[in-house]
C-alpha cells in the first residue's frame, strides 16, 4: 500500500502548535478592503484555531491521522 499523500492546499494554509492544535488565517483579509473598518481588518489579521468540528478532517489532510 502507497504513504498518503499530504494535501498541498492544506499544508500551505495550516500550521500545528506545540500542544497538536491546529493554527489558520482569517479569510476575507486579501482583497476589496477599502470598504471594511479597520478594526475589522485587525481583527483578521490575528491567527485562530481550527473549529473542533473540522479538526479531523483538516489532520486527514495534513496526514496527521
Amino acid at each position: 500500500m502507497p504513504k498518503m499523500k499530504t494535501k498541498s492546499s492544506a499544508k500551505k494554509r495550516f500550521k500545528l502548535t506545540g500542544t497538536g492544535k491546529i493554527k489558520r488565517k482569517h479569510a476575507f483579509k486579501s482583497h476589496i478592503l477599502t470598504k471594511k473598518s479597520k478594526k475589522r481588518k485587525l481583527a483578521l489579521t490575528h491567527d485562530t484555531l481550527v473549529h473542533k468540528a473540522d479538526e479531523n478532517n483538516v489532520k486527514t489532510m495534513l496526514c496527521l491521522k
